[in-house]
């Protein structure tokens, strides 16, 4: 068996049952809750890790399609009274739309100087949101936003929308594997490599560059819709600047080009506040001291750090 095949095989035993237990297990809202964001934010890491890890393109400003998703599917509904259900494609459509007339100019930049596009476009999208007040409530943010359900099955309930969200990233986790291991997959670590290599080899990294773009968009859209009817309200506050740097964080912190990597980065960043309100005041020195030990330590993120002190230690034994 491929190395790589064994630590999926390994992932995948680890993470079915810890999400099929928890649902059961746990019983308090808020502990349910927490565990329902860390899915959001796993869905965000993928689709920004799949762009930034594998296509080795930076976006600091990935939060804007994050907010396009959740603010189309709120006006649909609140305003115009769709049911959730029908606003979702609208959603993706509006935000595979916006990415596309984006990526199209924007991915022409390299380096620092996308980097520095794409903040400038999150930038404008966030003013949009706070200042386009008759339409997204400026920066009172909107309420009423109808919560999910399917048939007799309320997603109210904090146990089913854990289950649903979780079962979208495992989804998510699935497709985007497959897609790695195929020819695409491998055209896209190309690029990371060497874009210029990968022209001379006949990959079109033009069109594949800008259709990462759109698809690691539309993972935040669906992100953005799952949290816009989770907490029933959105602010432009929720999808401003260090939103997007925070998911930059989580790709890093999990490990750039990893799937999994992506999983844990974002459960680390999301349960580290909950777990620094004893500090209180020294909260964010705490954070920031973590986050650098862990990149000092474990420079390429944490999956593949631990997964190398696990094979010394099989090492040694042996």
């Amino acid at each position: 068996m491929k190395p790589e095949c064994f630590k999926n095989r390994l992932y995948y035993g680890i993470f079915l049952p810890v999400i099929a237990v928890s649902g059961f297990v746990i019983d308090s809202p808020y502990y349910l809750q927490v565990l329902t964001f860390i899915g959001i934010n796993t869905l965000l890491t993928i689709g920004l890790n799949m762009l930034m890890g594998y296509a080795g393109q930076i976006s600091l400003g990935h939060a804007a399609f994050y907010g396009i998703g959740a603010y189309t599917t709120t006006i649909l509904t609140v305003h115009f009274d769709f049911s959730p259900w029908a606003a979702l494609p609208c959603t993706l459509v509006v935000t595979g739309m916006v990415a596309f007339l984006v990526g199209l100019p924007m991915l022409k930049l390299t380096g620092y100087y996308l980097g520095m596009g794409t903040l400038g476009f999150g930038m404008i999208v966030y003013v949009l949101f706070r200042e386009w007040s008759h339409v997204t409530g400026g920066s009172s943010g909107m309420v009423g936003i109808p919560s999910l359900s399917l048939g007799p099955v309320s997603f109210s309930d904090s146990r089913n929308y854990f289950y649903l969200v979780w079962m979208i990233v495992l989804v998510c986790i699935v497709f985007c594997q497959r897609l790695i291991q195929s020819r695409v997959g491998r055209a896209l670590r190309s690029i990371s490599d060497s874009e210029n290599a990968a022209k001379a080899l006949g990959v079109d990294t033009k069109d594949l560059k800008l259709k990462i773009f759109i698809l690691s968009a539309l993972f935040a859209a669906m992100a953005g819709f799952l949290y816009a009817h989770l907490v029933t309200f959105i602010s432009p506050g929720s999808f401003d600047f260090m939103v997007s740097i925070r998911m930059v964080t989580m790709v890093v912190i999990g490990g750039m080009a990893s799937i999994w990597g992506a999983l844990l980065g974002a459960s680390v960043l999301t349960l580290l506040p909950e777990c620094l309100h004893a500090f209180a005041d020294f909260e964010m020195v705490v954070y920031g001291l973590i986050l650098m030990l862990i990149m000092i330590f474990m420079p390429r993120g944490l999956t593949r750090g631990l997964m190398d002190i696990y094979e010394r230690s099989v090492s040694k034994q042996i």
